[in-house]
C-alpha cells in the first residue's frame, strides 16, 4: 500500500516537474519570428568593420550582441517579436541608437546606422518607427496587429474571423457542406483566400502546425465552433499567393499566429461577454415563442516575470458556455397519412375519378 503511494507521489511529483519546465523554459521555445538586418557607417558613407552591434527587447530586458563584418554589415535572425533598441558602437565614434523598433511576425526590417567622430561617451538616438510593407521579398501578406487583436468587436471572441481584413479573403464558414463532424467538416470557421479552396490554408501557432479534429479539413477550431483565445494572441500574419520557400505544404494561405508572453511588467486581464435573447426578436420560423439563447465568454490572463530579465510566465483562460435553441420547422404526416390515407394528387398513377372524399386508402406500410 505505500509503494503505491510513494510511486503515486513520484508520478505527480514528476508530472508537475516536467510541466514546470516546459512553461518556464520560454527563452528556448518555439516562436514565430521577425529579423533584423543593416549596415553601420561613418559620416561619408563608408562602412565601418568591427563595430558592436547590441539588440535590446524592451519588454523583456533580452539582449543579442554582435560584430558588423568588413563591409560594415550585420544581420541578426530569429527575433521574437516585439519592441525593440539597437545601438552601434565603436571606439572613437560616438554611440548610435535607434528605439521604438517594432517587429511584427515574418518581418525582415533594414536598419542602418550612422556614426559620428567623437567622443565614446557621447550617443546619438534616434526613435524609429518601422513599417509593416515587405521591400526586400515578393510575399503578398497583411498583418492583424495586437491592438487590432485586442480592440476590434467580435461575434463569438473567434480570433480568426479577423482574416477577412485582409483583401482576398472570404468567410466561407455559411457554404460549407455535408454534416459537422470528424470525418465530414470542421467546428470552426472556413476561409477561402485567392480563390482557393478552404482545406488549402495552412496556420501555424508558433511555428508548429495547428490544425482541427476534422479528417479531411485541417483547419482549427473548437466545439463551440469559435477559435478562442483573443487575450492570448498577441498578432498573426497572412502571407498568400506568392511567397518564399520557407512557407509551404500547403498552396492557400499561410496563417502564422503569435501568442503572447510574459514582459518585465505585470500584465493582466478580467472579461466577461454577455449575449442573450431577451432583446431579440421573433424571426419568421418561431411559431411560438422565442428560442432560448444565452452565450456567456469570461475568462482572465496574467503575466510577467519570475526572474526579471530572464524567467517569464504567461496565462489565460477563456471559458465558453453557451444554451442555444432552435425553431425547426417541418413536414409530418397528418392523421389521415398515418391511416394511409392520402390526397388523390399525392398518389402515383393518379385514381380517376377520385372518390369523394378526394383521398385514396393506399394502406399502411
Amino acid at each position: 500500500m505505500s509503494s503505491q503511494k510513494v510511486g503515486g507521489r513520484v508520478f505527480v511529483v514528476g508530472l508537475l516537474v516536467t510541466f514546470l519546465v516546459a512553461l518556464l523554459a520560454s527563452p528556448g521555445r518555439a516562436q514565430a519570428e521577425a529579423s533584423l538586418w543593416g549596415f553601420v557607417s561613418d559620416t561619408s558613407g563608408a562602412g565601418i568593420a568591427g563595430a558592436a552591434v547590441k539588440i535590446t527587447n524592451v519588454e523583456t530586458g533580452a539582449e543579442r550582441s554582435l560584430m558588423t563584418d568588413d563591409a560594415g554589415r550585420f544581420n541578426a535572425p530569429s527575433l521574437v517579436v516585439g519592441r525593440y533598441e539597437i545601438t552601434a558602437s565603436k571606439p572613437g565614434f560616438q554611440t548610435g541608437a535607434r528605439t521604438a523598433v517594432t517587429l511584427v511576425v515574418g518581418q525582415r526590417e533594414e536598419l542602418n546606422l550612422t556614426l559620428h567622430i567623437g567622443d565614446v561617451h557621447q550617443s546619438v538616438e534616434v526613435a524609429a518607427y518601422s513599417g509593416i510593407v515587405a521591400v526586400t521579398t515578393e510575399d503578398i501578406s497583411g498583418l492583424v496587429g495586437e491592438r487590432q487583436v485586442k480592440d476590434l468587436p467580435l461575434n463569438g471572441r473567434s480570433y480568426d474571423q479577423l482574416l477577412t481584413l485582409n483583401p482576398g479573403i472570404v468567410n466561407y464558414t455559411s457554404q460549407r457542406s455535408a454534416s459537422i463532424g470528424t470525418s465530414n467538416s470542421v467546428l470552426g470557421n472556413m476561409f477561402a483566400v485567392s480563390g482557393r479552396r478552404p482545406q488549402e490554408n495552412l496556420f501555424l501557432l508558433n511555428d508548429v502546425e495547428f490544425t482541427g479534429a476534422s479528417e479531411i479539413n485541417n483547419t482549427p477550431g473548437g466545439t463551440s465552433g469559435q477559435l478562442l483565445g483573443v487575450d492570448a494572441v498577441r498578432e498573426f500574419a497572412v502571407v498568400k499567393d506568392t511567397y518564399g520557400a520557407e512557407f509551404g505544404k500547403r498552396p492557400g494561405a499561410q496563417v502564422s499566429i503569435v501568442t503572447s508572453g510574459g514582459t518585465n511588467q505585470f500584465h493582466g486581464s478580467a472579461y466577461e461577454f454577455l449575449r442573450n435573447s431577451a432583446l431579440d426578436a421573433r424571426n419568421y420560423f418561431d411559431q411560438g415563442g422565442i428560442p432560448q439563447f444565452q452565450r456567456n465568454v469570461f475568462g482572465g490572463s496574467l503575466g510577467g516575470p519570475i526572474v526579471t530579465g530572464k524567467t517569464f510566465l504567461f496565462g489565460n483562460y477563456e471559458g465558453f458556455r453557451q444554451h442555444l435553441g432552435l425553431s425547426g420547422v417541418t413536414l409530418v404526416p397528418d392523421n389521415n397519412a398515418r391511416r394511409g390515407l392520402l390526397p388523390c394528387g399525392a398518389v402515383t398513377p393518379a385514381l380517376s375519378p377520385c372518390p369523394a372524399s378526394g383521398l385514396v386508402n393506399v394502406g399502411v406500410a
